[in-house]
């Protein structure tokens, strides 16, 4: 070429004359370098391209045309992602990856304690994360933005290009010879111009073996010879250098400063996968910290009630979340909970413990009135919790106060936005003294049972410091003493366990 484009350009930005003159004069000399050009893809006279340029196009389409199905939605791929990620690592950090796999987890729960197993993982964890240095780190990035410059170039649609010139060409068969015919260069220069974005990248990547290994793990098959892929990066790079197609733009479109736009992939892909890794630990821990703590609920509620499901309550209930949940509301959270106390208060204390507390407390004679007030007034204050359960439950019925606050205030949430906020405010109160009433009950149980141990040990030893007179009681009780304060001791204290785990931050 007479003039380097640089060049051409200065003159054009330069000139003291007309710029029209002087852009009718580098659009000249574009003309003279395309006649000249080595590669005949467009005649000036007329603005055509040439079936030798259609050629080049279908050359290519046959080569990446197998390639084009098997790399249908590599660029959206995860799988794919994980694939090039899991090609840089090393023997201890494909180890460290598989410990730290939900079902590797699981396995290690079954055999670790769970204070010790999150230790154990997190510390895999950052074992792992540290294994990608910066160098990894920049390799990984490069290798998956080098397989996305190769999807963009077969993704190109060479067919819908080449059937501008042949119109009885069809898709992916290569039996048929096809027929270019020269057409209007002004119908192509849009895909010369996409084609130069995908094609011009490709020569910045160095590891074309390592692309070509990693898209064989992916699809299981040589997506492209690798001696068909240097010859075609080749061609591709004496095109490049020869500039035949940015010329062709610029006399088409008459812009003789026509400039490409790259399209340089620049995807992150290593902290999304740490990120998921660390948010799959997360919840696998969660998980199993969840389900420990659901089987051990049960456990205990099974021990004291025989069952783990229990509805007592008739209002406070998870039935009535459901209209809450609908607005997005938490509703009633402690619903579990009080049903295992509305449970303990009929079945236990209102049964087996206040048999027991009557005996000790009204037959036994205490050396010291002192010893038993606090068996007395904590056995009276869980009485009291008894009452206020109930009356708590119905103020919640449709024509309870608090129910009814509740069932007006929902009736106007569509209308009035501030009732969602007084809704909120309503069933704060409410789960407030839900959790007081489990609270209250659960400090009550501590103390009748210290006090119920306490007689346990004075009945087993002699002399007696608390009580005197157990042979009274012995002849009182309908079953051995003993027995009576274990029993009941037992499910106070599995209750007292139950209740912890609802009161307790998680």
């Amino acid at each position: 070429m007479a003039l380097g484009f640089i060049e051409r350009t200065l003159s054009f930005l330069t000139a003291s004359g007309d710029p029209e003159v002087e852009k009718k004069r580098l659009l000249k000399q574009i003309a003279r370098d395309i006649s000249k050009h080595k590669y005949k893809f467009y005649k000036v006279k007329g603005e055509e391209a040439q079936p030798l340029f259609a050629k080049f196009f279908y050359d290519v389409y046959k080569l990446v045309s197998p390639a084009q199905v098997f790399l249908q939605n590599a660029d959206k791929s995860n799988e794919l992602k994980k694939i090039v990620i899991e090609h840089f690592l090393d023997d201890k950090g494909r180890e460290l990856q598989n410990r730290l796999t939900e079902e590797a987890i699981v396995e290690r729960a079954k055999t670790i304690p769970l204070k010790n197993l999150s230790q154990q993982v997190n510390e895999d964890l950052t074992s792992f994360i540290a294994s990608f240095d910066g160098e990894k780190s920049l390799a990984i990035e490069d290798c998956y933005n080098a397989i996305l410059l190769f999807v963009q170039l077969v993704k190109f649609d060479y067919f819908f290009l080449l059937k501008k010139f042949d119109a009885n060409l069809a898709e992916r068969n290569f039996s048929y010879k096809p027929r270019f015919e020269a057409i209007r260069a002004e119908y192509v220069v849009d895909d010369i111009k996409d084609f130069i974005e995908v094609m011009y990248p490709l020569d910045q990547v160095k590891e074309w073996t390592r692309v070509f290994e990693i898209l064989k793990t992916y699809k299981g098959v040589e997506v492209i010879g690798a001696s068909q892929w240097q010859k075609l990066l080749s061609l591709f790079s004496d095109i490049k250098r020869s500039g035949i197609l940015e010329l062709m733009v610029r006399h088409i479109e008459k812009n003789p400063t026509w400039q490409a736009q790259l399209r340089v992939p620049h995807e992150a892909i290593l902290d999304p996968h740490i990120q998921k890794i660390k948010t799959q630990v997360d919840v696998t821990i969660q998980r199993i910290i969840q389900q420990r703590r659901t089987s051990k609920i049960e456990e205990l509620a099974t021990a004291i009630f025989g069952t783990p499901s229990i509805s007592r309550l008739k209002n406070y209930t998870d039935k009535a979340n459901v209209v809450f949940s609908k607005k997005m509301l938490g509703g009633f959270i402690y619903v579990q909970a009080l049903n295992y106390l509305k449970a303990f208060l009929l079945d236990v204390f209102k049964k087996d413990i206040r048999e027991l507390c009557d005996l000790l407390l009204v037959r036994g004679q205490w050396v010291s009135n002192v010893l038993s007030q606090q068996l007395s007034e904590a056995y009276h204050e869980l009485m009291e919790v008894s009452n206020r359960l109930v009356t708590f439950d119905d103020n919640l019925a449709d024509e309870g106060d608090m129910g009814t606050r509740l069932r007006i205030a929902m009736a106007k949430a569509d209308r009035d936005k501030e009732q969602i906020k007084y809704v909120r405010t309503l069933l704060k109160g409410i789960n407030d003294e839900a959790l007081k009433l489990i609270t209250t009950a659960a400090q009550d149980c501590i103390v009748i049972g210290k006090n119920l141990k306490s007689a346990l040990e004075d009945y087993q030893k002699t002399p007696h410091d608390l009580i005197i007179n157990w042979k009274e009681l012995e002849g009182a009780s309908e079953h051995p003493i003993d027995q009576r304060i274990t029993e009941v001791y037992k499910k106070i204290y599995y209750f007292v366990q139950l209740m912890q785990f609802f009161v307790k931050p998680e």
